[in-house]
C-alpha cells in the first residue's frame, strides 16, 4: 500500500513538474540575464553603460517575477526526488532469535535480579 502511494504522489508531481517546465527554463534563463547584467553593471566605470546594464537588470527582474509559478514545478521536481529516495529505501525489521545464547542469558539474569 506505501508503494501505491508513493506511486500516485510521484505520477501527480511528474504531471505538475511537466505542466511547469516552461516556465521552470524561462525563470533559469531570466536568472542568468539578471546574475549577468549585475555582474556587468558593478564592474563598469561608464554611465550610459550602467543605465544600459541597469535597464537590462529590471528586464531580467521583471521576466523572473513573472515565472515565479515555476516555483511549483520546482517543489515538484523535489518531490520526485523524495519519492525516489524512498522507493529504495528498505524497512528494517528486527527480529530477536532465541538460539541466541547471550540473549537467552540477559533474559534469564534479568529475571533472576527481580
Amino acid at each position: 500500500m506505501k508503494k501505491f502511494g508513493l506511486l500516485l504522489a510521484g505520477g501527480i508531481a511528474a504531471i505538475v513538474l511537466l505542466a511547469n517546465l516552461g516556465p521552470i527554463v524561462g525563470l533559469a534563463l531570466s536568472l542568468v540575464i539578471m546574475y549577468y547584467s549585475v555582474k556587468a553593471f558593478l564592474k563598469t566605470d561608464s554611465t550610459f553603460k550602467k543605465v544600459l546594464w541597469a535597464l537590462i537588470g529590471l528586464a531580467a527582474f521583471s521576466a523572473t517575477v513573472s515565472n515565479f509559478p515555476a516555483i511549483i514545478g520546482l517543489v515538484a521536481l523535489y518531490v520526485l526526488y523524495v519519492i525516489y529516495k524512498n522507493w529504495k529505501k528498505q524497512d528494517i525489521i528486527i527480529q530477536e532469535t532465541s538460539n541466541d545464547p547471550f540473549t537467552n542469558f540477559e533474559k534469564e539474569w534479568s529475571q533472576l535480579k527481580n
